[in-house]
């Protein structure tokens, strides 16, 4: 099917030329003689990309693309300026703005339709759906490198295999790479100034780790250490940089596909914070079960009460307590000093 093209220009002939550019590339066409009339038909037809002038009667290209960034029907739509104006003030404005694009006239056949086809294939890309996975990142990469939007990335990375208790980065490093677990079981661990240890994060296989000090330039304020024997699948960092500062579309997508547990740390965060002892404990417990996607609860948790103490943030002799409590309430069991559970929607909707 073919993918609709809106042009906005006063100029008819300007209009007309560049519509039937699109129309002999197999693109339809739509076109508006003002700004007013390009939102209109915007927000009626949705079109898959916009091309508007910027110095029109009625509403200028900056008030168009200011109105449909503000609707969510067309806030991600692919929008292209045109105009005959160059000076180096009015493309930062209209990139602030949110334009993709900019085609400044007199343009050619080719120029046109390629300023047009790379802003379909960003928007192929942010459509695709890629799961958490060494697959998904990989078929991401691919078709990154396929729309030719970024180049010089690799097809492969290397996987390193990482015993028990060996570490993978330290505190206070620098960072070198974005980390895939594979397979097996990673804790990030905190030590605070009491030289007490904190566990900020637990990773299953199917999730990236390490990526937040890449993102903001600093030094490691973690240490990763392996739980279970892992593979671990390490993106460079001049790579994994490129995908996110050289195209806001391929960040916006990689960052979704690197980050989807974020949310799920803020609530950690805010539980800690205000819930009693007996909810963070059993907060805990659940969480320990999604993340290392126990299906069958009822075996132990492979994890020490020392570790489980470090998560939530508390001496391991109230966290024994809890777990006597829990155990007397008939809530879990212990089965060779590890913890298994009884009543699991029990504890999942603890309400004190």
């Amino acid at each position: 099917m073919a993918k609709t093209i809106l042009v906005i220009e006063d100029n008819n002939e300007i209009r007309e030329n560049t519509a039937e550019i699109l129309e002999l590339a197999g693109y339809k066409t739509l076109t508006a003689e003002n700004g007013k009339r390009g939102v209109e038909i915007a927000l009626r037809e949705k079109p898959a990309v916009i091309i508007c002038d910027i110095m029109m009667p009625e509403l200028d290209g900056y008030g168009v693309l200011h109105l449909l960034r503000k609707n969510p029907a067309t806030e991600n739509t692919p929008f292209i300026f045109l105009t005959a104006k160059t000076e180096r003030s009015d493309f930062r404005k209209g990139m602030e703005m949110g334009a993709d694009d900019y085609i400044t006239k007199p343009f050619d056949d080719s120029e046109l339709l390629s300023a047009v086809e790379a802003r379909l294939k960003r928007l192929e890309l942010l459509e695709q759906k890629y799961p958490s996975t060494v697959s998904g990142l990989t078929e991401f990469i691919k078709d990154v490198k396929a729309s030719g939007l970024l180049k010089q990335l690799s097809e492969k990375y290397d996987m390193y295999s990482f015993e028990k208790k060996l570490t993978i980065y330290h505190e206070g490093k620098r960072p070198r790479y974005l980390y895939f677990l594979n397979k097996g079981k990673v804790k990030c661990v905190k030590v605070h100034e009491d030289g007490k240890e904190y566990i900020t994060n637990l990773y299953n296989e199917g999730a990236f780790f390490g990526y937040t000090a890449l993102i903001e330039d600093s030094m490691y304020e973690d240490t990763a250490i392996v739980l279970e024997e892992a593979e671990v699948l390490q993106i460079p960092k001049e790579e994994f940089l490129q995908m996110i500062y050289s195209d806001i579309t391929i960040a916006a997508k990689f960052i979704h596909i690197i980050t989807q547990n974020v949310k799920e740390k803020e609530e950690r965060l805010l539980n800690l914070a205000y819930s009693s002892l007996r909810k963070r404990v059993a907060k805990a417990l659940v969480d320990i079960v999604d993340k290392f996607q126990v299906t069958d609860t009822c075996k132990p948790i492979e994890i020490s009460r020392e570790e489980i103490a470090q998560y939530i943030g508390t001496a391991t002799e109230s966290l024994n307590r809890t777990i006597s409590d829990f155990k007397a309430e008939g809530l879990i069991d212990i089965n060779k000093g590890k913890i298994v559970f009884i009543n699991m929607d029990k504890v999942r909707n603890l309400r004190y």
